[in-house]
């Protein structure tokens, strides 16, 4: 068997990100000596395959096990508060933990839930999904959903380390895996284009679980990521003129407005591949992108059987959810675009006749 990668992310909370199989026995190392107890969050479909963590953690803590609501349904401020006033009944302290077992929805949820209580306690997650793996587990971004939109309630709060387990992988249903490709792909265009050589090349391998160029696809996006929060953890902009951590919402500018639109019946890697696409359009009709670059984006996400146009809402619904998109600046749209492979750029307030036509072209109505 491959011995684990181990990826570092450096900054002042430094942590570890351990990639590999059958990997529940390192949670403790991961955590700490001086943790107590823990609250395991998971979601509520996944107690069988949660049973090696949970043993894990009963033979060096005591565990309090929480589950939530799956998927989407689990960011609410509701849901939070439940937790927290499970926190507060067991007389959760500092040094105590929150372990998170799930898919990406559990590991914000989760990651939001140990950020305000005593103003930070440690927090693990394991997630289960190649989208949590490579998105919502690194980086110290957490969060839930609002009326409003997607992720507009949030906090930065750093992991103790990340536990991906490429064996939970097994028995993911292939949708979605494949909604996790989503943000991998969107990682080899924004900054390591030998993911895109990896699925051209391999499409079939990328969607096998136990495959080695799955494994690299992770490692590599899950590196994409680290390199850009360690630069600029709190999206306030990188060095030398580059974009900073808004790189990392590539595509998702138009991708949270379709979840919203679609009451999260479209996976988020969904959105992404089909909000990619449509940014790679808007950038060719401002004169941005080359059209080969652009066109690339829809053979690549189409090869992994991600969904590449929309036509489930009018145009005029997205643009008003587009409007509160966390990367706007007042009245002002701002998108995340390329120049070209692995060079992102900031689009400020692109004229609305490009966003329309950007939008008909992927099926829509203007």
């Amino acid at each position: 068997m491959t011995d684990p990668t181990v990826l570092h992310v450096g900054g002042a909370s430094a942590y570890d990100v351990v990639i590999g199989n059958d990997l529940a026995d390192r949670l403790p190392g991961l955590l700490g000596p001086d943790v107590e107890r823990v609250a395991l969050l998971f979601a509520g479909d996944l107690t069988e395959i949660a049973q090696p963590v949970l043993d894990a953690l009963v033979a060096e803590y005591d565990v309090m096990a929480l589950g939530l609501p799956d998927g989407e349904a689990a960011k609410s401020a509701s849901v939070a508060n439940d937790c927290w006033e499970a926190l507060g009944e067991a007389g959760f302290t500092r040094s105590d933990a929150v372990v998170t077992f799930g898919g990406g929805a559990t590991t914000d949820v989760g990651g939001f839930v140990a950020a305000p209580w005593l103003r930070g306690v440690r927090e693990l997650p394991v997630p289960t999904t190649v989208l949590a793996m490579v998105d919502a587990a690194v980086g110290g971004k957490t969060g839930v959903n609002s009326g409003a939109g997607k992720n507009l309630i949030g906090s930065f709060h750093e992991p103790a380390g990340v536990l991906c387990d490429l064996s939970l992988l097994a028995g993911l249903p292939i949708d979605e895996l494949r909604a996790g490709l989503g943000e991998v792909v969107k990682c080899g265009f924004i900054a390591d284009p030998e993911i895109l050589r990896l699925v051209e090349e391999n499409p079939d391998a990328a969607q096998d679980p136990t495959s080695d160029v799955l494994r690299e696809l992770v490692t590599r996006s899950i590196q994409v990521k680290i390199d850009v929060v360690v630069d600029d953890l709190r999206e306030t902009g990188g060095r030398d003129g580059h974009p900073g951590r808004e790189i990392l919402n590539y595509g998702h500018t138009l991708a949270h407005a379709i979840e919203k639109a679609s009451d999260y019946g479209v996976r988020h890697g969904e959105a992404v591949a089909i909000g990619c696409v449509y940014a790679a359009e808007v950038a060719r009709r401002s004169g941005v992108l080359a059209p080969d670059v652009a066109d690339r984006h829809a053979r690549v996400f189409g090869l992994v059987g991600l969904p590449t146009g929309y036509d489930a809402s009018p145009f005029d619904d997205l643009h008003e959810t587009m409007k509160v998109d966390k990367k706007s600046r007042g009245t002002q749209l701002r998108f995340v675009v390329l120049s070209d492979l692995a060079a992102p750029q900031i689009l400020a307030g692109p004229d609305d006749d490009i966003l329309r036509e950007a939008y008909a072209s992927l099926g829509g109505a203007r």
